[in-house]
């Protein structure tokens, strides 16, 4: 028995979801319209053999019926799928909560796309209880753009950035030096127990630093995230006597509940080292979750087609290396929580299905469109002899 790898592309969709309609993303298909995109605008496919290899390809097909543009059929050596989410709705903890084994079929609590988008007594509580002078933005808006807008402003008096987005989220930005770190931190404490009615999934302490036209935001985002109403499969697998590593952010989403380690790490090589870290220091069966967010955060948000593809290219070449410390025990499952087009309108995720591409000795080819993420969930507890309330083994 080996380590079990689950490794989240996140926002890396493949298009297709029956109710994407509903969320006004019919036709949205992150992986497809960058491999277009590819072919059309720097006249070469999207490179991503490792991940073709393991069915990448396949599983898009399952949605589609055709292949993404410029790619063929091959030879895969691993099982594919595609996954169906049933959560409400479309948004980082719905879609990791989900593939763990819980389900979202609650509703989220969002806040109108309109200006002074929260309550007047949301803001005058937060103001008194943290001793605020006042607040800034109150809207829907991306962060780097309020930031850039808002950022000296915010500096020069004291005030946080209030904003949200299409998602189930309260972000405050604040500058690290300025207004503090750890202030701001507690402010999102706060803020994470006033929106609890209507319930807000997510509540974002985004600092940033440098100066006005040169702010950026730090590695030190901090996720404050409403616990899972119920176990998932982290922490049965925990339960189970097994150790349970989360690196990157998901800790934050999983209310750092399930997890024997947490390891933080920011941009895609450090995730990288952290993975490698935390295999070489794991002397028994477990289980190493990472979240490689850059592709969400750095290109999906910012509708940045090229670099969202030159940074899958660079994940797949990456990961080909990793392959080559993997024995034949170790299991490696990779899949996504959500879309985000980056050709897409907006600056929002992009409802979708994903792919499940799952490395093992026993298994290959075609387990088709599965009908929710919490298959996964319950491929991981297969494994570690764990059965899952919800979801069908993959495999």
């Amino acid at each position: 028995m080996g380590t079990f790898f689950c490794f989240v592309l996140d926002s890396v969709g493949i298009g297709g979801a029956p109710d994407a309609a509903d969320f006004g993303d019919e036709g949205s298909d992150t992986l497809g319209h960058i491999a277009e995109w590819f072919l059309e605008v720097k006249g070469r496919p999207l490179h991503l053999p490792n991940l073709q290899d393991l069915g990448l390809g396949e599983s898009y097909r399952l949605v589609h019926g055709r292949y993404p543009a410029g790619w063929k059929e091959q030879r895969v050596s691993a099982a594919f799928a595609a996954a169906t989410e049933i959560s409400t709705g479309k948004d980082t903890p719905s879609g990791h909560w989900e593939m763990a084994g819980v389900p979202a079929r609650w509703h989220w609590g969002y806040y109108p796309n309109r200006p002074q988008c929260f309550p007047q007594e949301l803001l005058e509580h937060l103001h008194e209880t943290c001793e605020l002078e006042g607040s800034l933005g109150h809207c829907h808006a991306s962060g780097t753009k309020i930031i850039a807008r808002l950022g000296n402003e915010s500096v020069s008096t004291g005030k946080p950035i209030f904003y949200t987005s299409a998602d189930s989220v309260f972000q405050i930005a604040a500058h690290e030096e300025a207004f503090g770190l750890e202030r701001l931190y507690q402010l999102c404490e706060v803020a994470r127990e006033a929106v609890m009615e209507p319930l807000i999934g997510r509540v974002i302490a985004r600092p940033f630093v440098g100066k006005q036209g040169e702010f950026l935001r730090s590695g030190n985002r901090r996720d404050y995230v409403v616990p899972p109403p119920r176990a998932t499969v982290l922490e049965r697998v925990k339960e189970a006597g097994f150790p349970v590593v989360g690196i990157g952010k998901i800790g934050d989403i999983f209310a750092h509940q399930g997890f024997t380690k947490e390891l933080k790490a920011n941009g895609h090589a450090a995730l990288w080292d952290a993975t490698r870290k935390a295999k070489e220091e794991l002397a028994e069966p477990g289980l190493i979750m990472t979240n490689f967010v850059d592709f969400d955060m750095l290109y999906g948000h910012r509708r940045d087609p090229e670099a969202y593809g030159l940074a899958l290219e660079q994940w797949d070449a990456e990961f080909g290396k990793f392959l080559e410390s993997v024995s034949k025990e170790d299991l490696v499952l990779i899949t996504a929580d959500h879309g985000n087009d980056p050709t897409w309108r907006g600056t929002d995720h992009t409802r979708e299905r994903v792919p499940v591409l799952y490395k093992a000795s026993k298994y290959q080819g075609d387990y088709g469109i599965r009908d929710s993420f919490s298959d996964v969930g319950a491929t991981i507890g297969k494994f570690f002899g764990v059965e899952m309330d919800e979801g069908r083994p993959i495999a």
